[in-house]
């Protein structure tokens, strides 16, 4: 599957739109294309939207739907459907890159990682051909100075000409709107973690809350890492052994993890704001049902805490 072709008709869409979706083409000297989503320019719930589908190479439907009642969310939801998990969370989706140079530092997701081949994940995944162009996202409050660009292109085997980056920080429209739509692809990620074959999993939905954009990165990490942990609800459809599925299922969601519980900020800071020394079983939905097809049998697992989601967007 061409994941990155898919992506760069997106995004050429995207750029058709520029105006209207208050979105910016910055070109670099190389000839890459920067799209700035969110850091010179306003940017937009559209922006971050379409910014999402391009993270998931065109494989997955996001929408802004209503809230659920009032007592057990804030606001509107992020809602994610698709019938290529794998591919569009693992092989795109999932920000497993870390870009530093000088002072830059963005952390990367997109089908370009696919290309690179850099996390050990693609070990177990496998990665997808080569291809002539290369689609990336970039969460980072600069914009890529053009010797990122084209090492990100190296790194990719294409021509800086044939490189697209979508950018923006956590702290804007965009940005928060991009990591939100992550609810499947932590449910994916989870799994994974726990040794389940991801080629069993069809299909997954997923809704989480859209969080205020917060005030600085530092206060928009917290609210987007709480969307997902506390108000995120995420539904896969899976094959295999049915044991094994009542084995991992309790194991899946945020609260299996002894920090479960906080608000994410609190919790960063009490690890010295290092995010590598948080528990990993944390980053998880606060709910994940599994759908087995084979038997019919569906499975709940975990809870929502909307509480800990009105107090981490400032309503409580």
């Amino acid at each position: 599957m061409r994941l990155n072709h898919r992506a760069a008709i997106l995004c050429q869409q995207m750029i058709a739109d520029a105006e209207m979706l208050r979105i910016a083409v910055r070109r670099c000297p190389s000839g890459a294309s920067v799209i700035d989503c969110g850091i010179e320019v306003p940017g937009g719930l559209e922006a971050g939207r379409r910014m999402a589908e391009v993270c998931m190479a065109g494989l997955a439907t996001v929408a802004l739907v209503p809230g659920r009642d009032a007592a057990s969310s804030s606001g509107p939801l992020i809602a994610v459907h698709t019938d290529q998990p794998l591919a569009a969370c693992m092989r795109s989706q999932y920000a497993g890159w870390q870009i530093a140079r000088d002072k830059f530092f963005a952390m990367a997701s997109g089908p370009m990682r696919s290309l690179a081949g850099k996390e050990p994940l693609f070990q177990s995944i496998g990665r997808g051909s080569a291809e002539e162009v290369a689609v990336g996202v970039l969460e980072t409050a600069k914009l890529p100075p053009p010797e990122v660009c084209d090492e990100i292109a190296r790194a990719c085997g294409v021509e800086p000409a044939h490189l697209f980056l979508l950018v923006a920080p956590t702290a804007s429209h965009a940005g928060t709107f991009q990591v939100v739509a992550r609810s499947v692809e932590t449910a994916m990620h989870k799994l994974f973690e726990l040794g389940f074959d991801l080629n069993l999993a069809e299909s997954g939905f997923g809704a989480a809350p859209l969080p205020p954009v917060g005030g600085n990165d530092l206060a928009a990490m917290g609210r987007t890492n709480d969307a997902i942990l506390y108000g995120a609800e995420v539904t896969l459809w899976v094959r295999g052994d049915e044991r094994e599925i009542e084995t991992l299922g309790p194991q899946i969601p945020s609260a299996s993890s002894p920090d479960h519980g906080r608000p994410f900020a609190e919790i960063f800071a009490r690890y010295d704001r290092d995010f590598y020394k948080i528990d990993p079983k944390l980053f998880a939905p606060a709910i994940v049902n599994l759908n087995h097809l084979p038997s019919g049998r569906a499975f709940r697992y975990g809870r929502l805490l909307p509480e800990v989601v009105s107090r981490s967007f400032g309503f409580a």
